[in-house]
């Protein structure tokens, strides 16, 4: 692939995630008098925050939900304060890391490895409602990112939907997930440090939600793109279990990093090619909590390609390998991979899961062999599957992140236990197609489009709020959605005319990729 072609890529998961300048201020300390409490003041279990009254929806922002000291081990509780903590302004994020091989993004301002906060938004607090809680996970793999984002603000969703929308920082990369344990019983879940995060922060919610005017017994977490794999990460560990009751994943998930993570021994070998490159020995472990921010990621860049190479980690888009950060299958914390050879991880069993992808993802930026040299039955199986979509937009049909998703659904319904609900998303922003991402404005119902744009905003809102709600999506404009298995392939397609079809692209996504196994590879 042409250093162009990924460059457009990175740019638009940058975009996706909006790393936006003013937007990680810290609020750490910040207090003010107990005398000034007022209704937009609710108490925690570490004191009393005052948020903001946005247009009769209440915000609170930088909230912490726990407190890591150290780098690489699970954060603990946070210190309670006196007095009342503001809660007006964005907390730090995680230091940010390289994604598809780009250069790691090596500005630390506003990053820190204490930044566990979260904020939140509701339309009202201590008023003894129990309305939904739905939970985001931001995008951006497990290496960059934030939940301070003006495009995944929360408040039109909270107010359309009468809900309590969340969103968390967590730590990412090398500082989420570089696996220390083989050296020592601190760092026995040091790689999945940025599940335990999550975790945590669903523990906080759990205990503190219900002052905030949510439900803590219905929780819903959702993501879009390594958000969604974080979905999947909770919904595989036993930790998690619990917490949430519901799960969307939104394009989330590749064969690596959502139907599989890494195994014990990849995750091992990586951290071995990292202490080499800092010349750090078993003896000295502890050196690494010192090393610089970029110090730790130059040497993470390496030894990630340094491993790839050793197990033939294939890379995304290229005929090339890659390593990406993520969770670690140690058998204890993530006992399994999220998909298994005859269904779903154990902890997922009781969890409804919503799930889904866009027409296009990636495709209108890397195009395919197999896409470009489209047979006239592919054209006509395209015609087939998607019939009110333009001819020429055959060659630009998604099958990287929809493949791994049908994996996912498939195995997660042949589980037999709680609920799948498939959909793709097909409505096209005028450059790119039905990109990745494209439906996260829709989600959170920050649309400012034309009348239709806007109408399949409430609606998809709408049916994500439902399905939080009650565990089934529906909405006003849409068709009753059924739930999806491997015989009926029963899946919505969401557009400003959105329908109910079933096994629509099968014969599409053989004639495309006709190796393709639904089973495990890894």
């Amino acid at each position: 692939m042409k250093k162009t072609k990924l460059f457009n890529i990175v740019m638009v998961i940058v975009i996706s995630v909006s790393l936006l300048a003013g937007c990680s201020a810290s609020v750490e300390n910040q207090t003010i008098s107990s005398n000034t409490v007022n209704k937009e003041t609710v108490k925690t279990t570490a004191g009393l925050l005052q948020g903001t009254n946005n247009d009769g929806i209440y915000t609170y922002l930088g909230v912490p939900y726990a407190e890591a000291t150290e780098r690489f081990v699970p954060a603990g509780e946070v210190k309670p304060w006196d007095d009342v903590r503001k809660a007006d302004a964005y907390g730090v994020m995680s230091p940010q890391g390289a994604i598809l091989g780009m250069p790691v993004n090596n500005d630390e301002t506003g990053t820190n490895n204490n930044c566990q906060n979260l904020n939140i938004w509701t339309p009202g607090t201590g008023d003894g409602q129990k309305r939904p809680v739905i939970v985001w996970l931001y995008g951006g793999g497990f290496s960059m990112g934030t939940a301070n984002n003006v495009m995944n603000d929360g408040k039109n969703l909270s107010k359309s939907g009468d809900a309590v929308v969340v969103s968390v920082n967590h730590r990412l990369n090398v500082f989420g997930h570089l696996d220390l344990s083989a050296y020592g019983e601190k760092y026995k879940y040091s790689g999945n440090v940025g599940v335990t995060d999550n975790v945590a922060a669903l523990k906080w919610i759990h205990d503190n939600i219900e002052a905030f005017g949510g439900d803590p017994s219905n929780v819903t977490v959702f993501g879009q793109s390594g958000g969604g794999a974080k979905v999947l990460s909770l919904m595989t560990s036993p930790y998690a279990k619990g917490l949430f009751q519901k799960g969307i994943v939104q394009s989330g998930a590749t064969e690596t990093m959502g139907v599989t993570f890494s195994t014990k021994e990849e995750s091992q070998t990586l951290t071995e090619h990292i202490l080499k490159n800092l010349g750090i020995t078993p003896d000295n472990i502890e050196k690494l909590q010192n090393v610089s921010t970029r110090d730790l990621q130059e040497a993470s860049s390496k030894a990630l390609q340094d491993t790839a190479n050793i197990y033939k980690i294939p890379a995304a888009f290229t005929d090339n390998y890659a390593m990406e950060w993520g969770p670690v299958i140690d058998g204890n914390y993530m006992p399994t991979n999220p998909v298994t050879e005859d269904g779903f991880a154990d902890a997922g069993n009781d969890i409804p899961l919503l799930i889904g992808s866009n027409l296009n993802e990636w495709t209108t930026m890397v195009p395919t062999s197999a896409h470009t040299n489209m047979t006239e039955e592919g054209k006509n199986a395209f015609a087939q599957a998607y019939p009110n979509e333009k001819a020429s937009g055959a060659q630009n049909v998604d099958t990287f992140i929809r493949l791994p998703m049908l994996k996912i659904m498939s195995h997660k319904a042949d589980q037999g236990g709680a609920p799948v609900y498939a959909y793709v998303f097909t409505w096209e922003n005028a450059t790119r197609g039905s990109s990745h991402g494209a439906e996260v404005p829709f989600v959170f119902n920050n649309v400012s489009g034309d009348a239709d744009s806007q109408k399949l905003a409430k609606t998809v809102s709408q049916a994500w709020i439902n399905f939080a709600k009650t565990g089934t999506p529906s909405a006003e404009n849409l068709p009753k959605w059924e739930s999806y298995d491997r015989e009926n392939g029963a899946t919505m397609i969401l557009d400003t005319k959105s329908e109910l079809v079933h096994n629509h692209d099968k014969r599409l996504m053989e004639l495309l990729e006709p190796d393709y196994s639904y089973e495990i590879k890894r």
